[in-house]
């Protein structure tokens, strides 16, 4: 079994088994004594030992696996052999490059040694392989057209990374990471920097020293360059400010999930009092608990990450989570949005089929010749108000046992031709299949008592927790004798709330009178008399001159009979009748 050693790599320690350790050194030797006379040679040697540990760092899953001789020959794959390389730079200036040992792609980053501003539009146009001039232009035409190209300018300012390295002009080019590259890179670099300081050379003998440092230090920074750390100090900050955003959006997320965990999720495992979901919802069969924690997952992973990025808005050298943490919470994640997708579509079947369980009840000691009084009743260790509501609460019976109680009936009353009065409770609910529907809708508590001549209905019903919320209601129809007399209590207002379709003969305004039953419809016994006039115009002459509008009735030349019929609530005419002719006016009444 070979040993391992460390070796460091442009600041990076990576474990290496022996002879992959052998393998690497003679290449590193190889390498240095290509470049004994090149110019730039440390900085060549820099950049390519850097290129071999970001080459080793992409084929190691983790800080403790050991390089074998397999990475090392794939790395010298990619970078090439230095003795391909070993030529008269002056002798062979002409000749073509050497071949290729690996191709690259293009990543994009600032180009801030072309730069006018930023550096963006350079690192554009090296992506896309096109003159920065033509990126430049249409950044010209986005500012002015809509202004929006200012936004995109910035922000890819802030999220382009910029192009420090060798490595990464290079990838920036699309050129491989190879010896030949980074070593032309280099010289390039160089000859750069010689030629700038043989043009300031010969400007210095030109003219006066001092002259020329003047304009030095007075053309030390351009406009662009001033107005661009200007322009990045204030997105700087601006940054720093969406990174507090973040962390405190995330942290506070990520605490109110943990908080609804342990008030919930933890509860309903050991039972706190006054705790309780198991009937609120859950068809699946999951536990709470699981349901919580997966929401836990689900929401509060993504919110992680929006912390971990304010952090690393606000901290430039915050040390990574590592790749691993980074996979489980994603696989996690994932998993969660599935779990819970599973659990929601399993939840939302349980609706699909609805079901009703009706029972019939004759009322045989009120018939037609009764006045019948009917009021909704509450349970004051149950509810406490007189209103409709599809909400269910966590309530308690007399044993002590946890049952859910709702408010969720309706009240409709109906004429019948039979003698006696009938009252129908239809219990309604769904369920993943009809037995189960009918079964639970079966399980529904609902009761009612007649007192006398009084029909007193429970304003609530009860179910219990193991059924779960399913869409439980009641719908409580009376059926009254036709001739008999209602009489509504107020509190029956919010129970029936009717439209047409349920042929509900009490409508709202009527508690708290008597109320004949006839046909489908009633007639108020106390209602104040409302009194409707209708008046019959009867013009013998053909050529008389009849007008009516807003200023009154206006009539020439003709004999006219008006007749005006009033009709009380009783159905009885009063008639009234006016003859206008040649011998004048002649008003009679029944009475006179």
């Amino acid at each position: 079994m070979n040993k391992t050693v460390n070796i460091n790599l442009a600041g990076i320690f990576f474990h290496i088994d022996e002879n992959a350790y052998s393998k690497l050194q003679r290449y590193l030797e190889a390498i240095k004594r290509s470049f004994t006379d090149s110019q730039g040679r440390s900085e060549i040697l820099l950049d390519i030992e850097a290129r071999i540990a970001e080459l080793f760092n992409e084929r190691i899953k983790n800080e403790k696996q050991v390089i074998s001789i397999k990475e090392v020959e794939e790395v010298i794959t990619i970078m090439g052999q230095p003795e391909d390389y070993i030529v008269d730079e002056e002798i062979f200036e002409d000749e073509p490059q050497p071949r290729q040992s690996s191709q690259s792609t293009r990543k994009l980053f600032r180009d801030t040694d072309n730069a006018y501003i930023g550096g963006v539009s350079s690192g554009l146009g090296h992506y896309f392989d096109v003159d920065p001039l033509w990126i430049r232009l249409a950044w010209v035409l986005l500012f002015v057209f809509g202004g929006a190209g200012f936004l995109i300018y910035i922000l890819l300012w802030i999220l382009m990374p910029t192009a420090k390295t060798t490595a990464e002009k290079l990838s920036m080019s699309g050129k491989p990471v190879n010896i030949t590259n980074i070593e032309q890179k280099v010289k390039e670099g160089f000859s750069s920097v010689k030629e700038s300081l043989d043009e300031v050379a010969d400007k210095v003998k030109q003219k006066d020293f001092s002259k020329v440092g003047d304009k030095v230090q007075s053309t030390s920074k351009s406009f662009f360059d001033a107005l661009g750390n200007i322009i990045m100090f204030f997105f700087k900050v601006f940054a720093k400010f969406i990174g507090i955003i973040l962390i405190i959006t995330g942290i506070s997320t990520l605490i109110t999930l943990v908080i609804a965990f342990f008030t919930v999720g933890i509860a309903d495992v050991i039972n706190i009092p006054g705790v309780d979901m198991v009937g609120f919802f859950n068809s699946s069969g999951v536990p709470i608990w699981l349901i919580s924690l997966l929401l836990i997952f689900a929401i509060g992973i993504p919110f992680f990450f929006l912390f971990y990025l304010g952090l690393k808005i606000l901290i430039n050298n915050l040390k990574s989570i590592g790749n691993i943490a980074k996979y489980t919470l994603t696989g996690l994640w994932i998993f969660s949005i599935i779990a819970l997708s599973i659990i929601g579509v399993r939840e939302g079947l349980s609706y699909q089929d609805k079901a009703s369980f009706i029972k019939t009840d004759t009322i045989e000691s009120l018939s037609s010749n009764d006045t019948i009084v009917l009021r909704m009743v509450q349970n004051d260790f149950y509810s406490n108000s007189f209103r409709r509501s599809y909400r269910f609460e966590k309530i308690y019976n007399k044993n002590g046992e946890k049952i859910l109680m709702s408010q969720s009936v309706r009240l409709i009353v109906r004429s019948t031709t039979d003698s006696v009065v009938k009252i129908k409770v239809e219990k309604i609910a769904r369920g993943i299949e009809y037995n189960k529907a009918k079964q639970r809708a079966e399980n529904i508590i609902y009761n009612y008592k007649v007192e006398d001549n009084n029909i007193m209905l429970d304003n609530y019903f009860t179910i219990d927790r193991k059924d779960k919320i399913k869409n439980q209601h009641v719908k409580v129809t009376v059926y009254l004798p036709e001739s008999s007399v209602l009489y509504a209590d107020s509190n029956t207002y919010n129970y029936h709330s009717n439209d047409s379709r349920y042929f509900d003969i009490l409508d709202h305004g009527m508690e708290e009178h008597f109320l004949k039953i006839i046909k489908n419809d009633v007639i108020c016994l106390d209602c104040p008399k409302d009194e409707n006039y209708k008046i019959d115009i009867n013009i013998k002459d053909a050529d008389s001159e009849f007008k009516l509008d807003e200023d009154g009735l206006q009539i020439k030349n003709a004999d006219v009979n008006i007749k005006v019929n009033r009709e009380g609530v009783s159905g009885e005419d009063e008639d009234i009748q006016v003859k206008i002719d040649s011998n004048g006016i002649e008003i009679k009444s029944k009475d006179n």
